[in-house]
């Protein structure tokens, strides 16, 4: 009797140890977010991991890629779009839960050059003659007819009276991180990325500023999927706090809601 006690002790020492790591496993929420959210996402990420234990899984890139992948029913639980149009989208497929959507960050575009280029303090304005700055060079961005950054970009170029001239030099890129690739690396002479970008880079400079009235309004929205775990609605939370404005505030984001906790 006492050997067959031990046995059965012995089995649910074992069958709760094998348990253990299936638990942890199941606290790891699956964010898919735009590309540009990557060196503040992960630091808020960390914190929240350091605070609560729970993990992420991120998949960075472009919001129109994330959306469509969201859409064909890949497991994400939180969606961070780099404008509304993709959410939207998102949410018109019935992939995205309407209902947790925050329109949480705001964001600036610029023009930008290797660091050590000769172009430098580019004003911005009606009549801007990109083409002629690029010469004979490329200028990147985006894909303007799917990556927000490249959408905005190319707004912002008509309103300018730009884009017609500049459009045979653009070399259009999956994402901003791979536009801002580019210039890093010589390969474009100008790009068109997020301020946020830009200032993780190293290896670029800022030349110019596009006026916040050239293209729509940059809006990051935030929101669950349809099928989050329940966990999700916590780090929902998180991203909305004082801790996460001031991580995303230092990289240069706008916080355009009032901080919850």
């Amino acid at each position: 009797m006492f050997r067959i006690a031990a046995l059965v002790t012995a089995f649910g020492i074992l069958a709760g140890a094998s348990l253990s790591p299936a638990s942890a496993e199941d606290k790891t929420i699956t964010v898919f977010a735009a590309a540009s959210m990557k060196n503040a996402l992960d630091e808020i990420d960390a914190a929240y991991t350091a605070k609560t234990g729970v993990k992420f899984s991120v998949s960075y890139a472009a919001s129109s890629v994330l959306a469509r992948q969201i859409e064909q029913g890949a497991p994400a639980d939180v969606f961070v779009s780099a404008d509304t149009d993709w959410m939207d989208y998102a949410i018109a497929k019935k992939a995205v839960n309407e209902s947790t959507r925050v329109n949480l960050l705001g964001n600036s575009i610029v023009l930008i050059a290797p660091k050590d280029s000769k172009i430098d303090n580019v004003t911005i304005a009606q009549g801007l003659d990109l083409a002629r700055l690029a010469g004979d060079g490329r200028i990147a961005t985006g894909d303007v007819k799917s990556v927000p950054v490249g959408k905005y970009a190319k707004a912002a170029l008509e309103k300018l009276g730009a884009w017609r001239a500049a459009e045979p030099k653009f070399a259009m890129a999956e994402s901003v991180r791979a536009a801002l690739t580019l210039v890093a690396r010589g390969e474009a002479v100008l790009g068109i990325v997020y301020a946020t970008d830009a200032k993780v880079e190293p290896d670029v400079k800022i030349v110019g500023t596009f006026p916040a009235d050239s293209h729509p309004a940059i809006i990051y929205p935030v929101a669950a999927t349809t099928t989050a775990k329940g966990e999700t609605s916590d780090y929902l939370a998180f991203l909305r706090s004082t801790v996460a404005k001031t991580i995303l505030e230092k990289y240069g984001f706008k916080f355009l809601i009032s901080p919850t906790t």
